[in-house]
């Protein structure tokens, strides 16, 4: 059986890293600038930190909740790398969620099995290197 959409983004950027985007209903409209540039604006490297981290959030609620276990509302800092090699541009990225009070493997075991589930670690999956960490710790074998 098909997957189901349930929901479908529009959105529009025009002139590339030094252009403009923004969402048919106007919700995200932003200027982009270069890293580094000094310029105003975002970049992509930083939506796709707060989408992701977003994203993962969900996904590590739902797992808590299918599992009843409360976290309350964890924090997810994501570092999205914008990485140059021989083969080109790529990125990669980490993940660090925040647990406190939580045992150890217990929080591991959870943030691991809500990189399953997300879509975005889904989407990553084999294309960028991704990192979880818990509490500053990291995970073994998460990407």
């Amino acid at each position: 059986m098909p997957a189901k959409t349930l929901y479908t983004a529009h959105a529009t950027a025009i002139g590339g890293r030094e252009g403009h985007a923004e969402t048919d209903d106007k919700k995200v409209s932003v200027d982009f600038a270069a890293p580094g540039s000094g310029k105003p604006g975002t970049n992509p490297e930083q939506l796709f930190a707060c989408g992701y981290g977003a994203c993962f959030g969900g996904a590590l609620a739902h797992v808590a909740r299918q599992q009843k276990i409360d976290i309350g509302k964890p924090e997810i800092k994501v570092d999205i790398n914008l990485n140059q090699g021989d083969d080109g541009f790529s990125i990669s990225a980490v993940l660090n969620v925040s647990l406190p009070g939580m045992e150890k493997s217990a929080a591991e075991k959870l943030v691991a099995t809500a990189h399953t589930v997300c879509p975005y670690s889904k989407a990553t999956k084999g294309n960028i290197d991704v990192q979880l960490k818990v509490n500053d710790t990291p995970l073994a074998n998460a990407a």
